[in-house]
């Protein structure tokens, strides 16, 4: 399979370029990015083309890997599907419904596979822990913490799109994509609160019966940052297990996820559509964080 990445930030570097360069199934044909002297210099360290032109990429390849912004690789996903390009497309899919929904209508319509790159769900490990508890009936609760210090330092990828939209956006997809397997898709958002800097602590329903709680936050201390999932339940305690694989492997994963879905015409579990209903679930989460309602603690009377 012929393809083409879209996108030259520190994760299309990092990430996606050495994946797709890597990977023995795909045929790395070129780099199109917003700022044409990145896309050159990405394009020269992996001996591929650059483009100027995204279309003409489009025309080039079989399907596209994206490293961008969400509000950018929406409106870029929906034209490439239309273009007939399979998709291997970045968490979250979009940052507004209506745009998800117009990714997922185009590759629909053109009959083109996706696959989004949820890390956790790619890595073998934790994919074999949530299968099995996906398996084990009477969870009573789960829950998810995701913290990273991104804005507590100097990282790469404080990005003008994660300032803006916060950890919910960005670590809040990952642990979506643990829960929802697992206790099911969420019936309704109970609580959404604030806490530290961009920090969001949410209360989850589920239609298997249980529920969640989830911290997530991009402005953790160093020392504190980290990932963590727990279900308690009539099976007792399950805890999500670490991965020694790093994004690079993982990707390749999902990769093989896309690959495979083109050949077969089954959607992989982790497809756009999949991609659309976590925007929708985190949609509600805003704007219950927008209302701002919360309850001050009642004053204490010695």
């Amino acid at each position: 399979m012929r393809i083409g990445l879209l996108g030259t930030g520190p994760w299309a570097r990092m990430a996606h370029a050495p994946a797709l360069s890597g990977h023995d199934g795909l045929d790395f044909a070129g780099v199109w990015g917003r700022r044409p002297e990145a896309a050159e210099e990405l394009s020269e360290r992996h001996g591929v083309r650059a483009y100027d032109d995204v279309d003409a990429l489009f025309a080039d390849v079989d399907a596209v890997a994206v490293a961008l912004p969400p509000e950018v690789q929406a409106g870029l996903a929906a034209r490439a599907a239309r273009a007939g390009c399979h998709l291997l497309l970045d968490k979250p899919l979009a940052p507004t419904v209506e745009q998800g929904r117009a990714v997922v209508e185009a590759a629909e319509e053109a009959g083109v596979a996706s696959a989004v790159f949820f890390t956790t769900r790619f890595q073998p490990e934790p994919a074999a822990w949530i299968a099995e508890q996906a398996a084990v009936p009477g969870w009573f609760t789960g829950r998810a913490e995701w913290l990273g210090a991104v804005f507590s330092g100097d990282s790469p990828f404080a990005t003008p799109w994660r300032r803006e939209k916060g950890a919910l956006w960005d670590v809040g997809p990952h642990a979506l994509s643990v829960l929802l397997p697992v206790l099911g898709d969420v019936r309704r958002v109970t609580a959404a609160v604030y806490g530290p800097g961009d920090t969001s602590h949410l209360v989850l329903d589920h239609s298997g019966g249980a529920s969640s709680t989830l911290t997530l936050s991009l402005t953790a201390p160093a020392a504190a940052a980290g990932a963590a999932v727990e279900l308690r339940g009539n099976a007792g305690v399950a805890v999500l297990p670490d991965s020694a694989d790093g994004a690079v492997p993982a990707l390749m994963r999902a990769a093989d996820a896309l690959l495979d879905a083109a050949r077969t015409g089954r959607p992989h579990a982790c497809d756009a559509a999949f991609g659309l209903r976590v925007t929708e679930i985190l949609t509600a989460v805003q704007d219950l964080l927008n209302d701002g309602s919360e309850c001050a603690a009642p004053e204490i009377r010695r």
